[in-house]
């Protein structure tokens, strides 16, 4: 049975089926074409749900009785397994995120640690310049400071002559 005739043995408008099933979350089966197909329990279970509202309690408060206690049962499996599956494959989805930035991190590491390497190779050498020029012959240092130390004697000897 459609949902017009359905409505018609209920005595509503089909829009109001509709928003009932919609409101209520009722579990209506469907035709290929996505239309609502009523059994005599479906019809049954309409007419309850008529009589609440009749009786003026409010839409939600109204109380729904199962129907197909068994397809009730599968459904909440089938929703169960669903949700199950997608929550194992957000998990998946949250590993493999996690390992990308786990690998990121770790390239920017090793770059860090090759560029810190570059400079300890460049200090090295430096601080070895500096030894080598640290360790030079005595010669070579005193030849550098003998002119100085001439032209300090020539001046004083100088001054002392001439009375500077």
């Amino acid at each position: 049975m459609n949902t017009t005739d359905a409505a018609k043995k209920i005595g509503v408008s089909p829009k109001t089926v509709q928003r009932w099933i919609k409101q209520l979350n009722l579990p209506m089966e469907r035709n290929e074409l996505g239309h609502y197909m009523f059994s005599d329990e479906d019809i049954a279970l309409l007419k309850e749900v008529h009589n609440q509202i009749k009786q003026g309690v409010p839409m939600q408060q109204v109380i729904v009785k199962a129907k197909r206690k068994e397809s009730a049962k599968n459904a909440s499996g089938t929703v169960s397994n669903e949700l199950l599956k997608k929550i194992a494959d957000l998990e998946q989805m949250i590993y493999s995120k996690a390992d990308d930035v786990v690998s990121y991190q770790l390239l920017v590491q090793r770059k860090e640690i090759e560029e810190l390497t570059g400079r300890i190779e460049t200090l090295e050498r430096k601080i070895k310049e500096l030894e080598s020029k640290k360790n030079m012959p005595e010669l070579q240092m005193s030849s550098i400071d003998k002119p100085r130390k001439k032209k300090a004697v020539y001046k004083t000897l100088l001054s002392s002559i001439f009375g500077l």
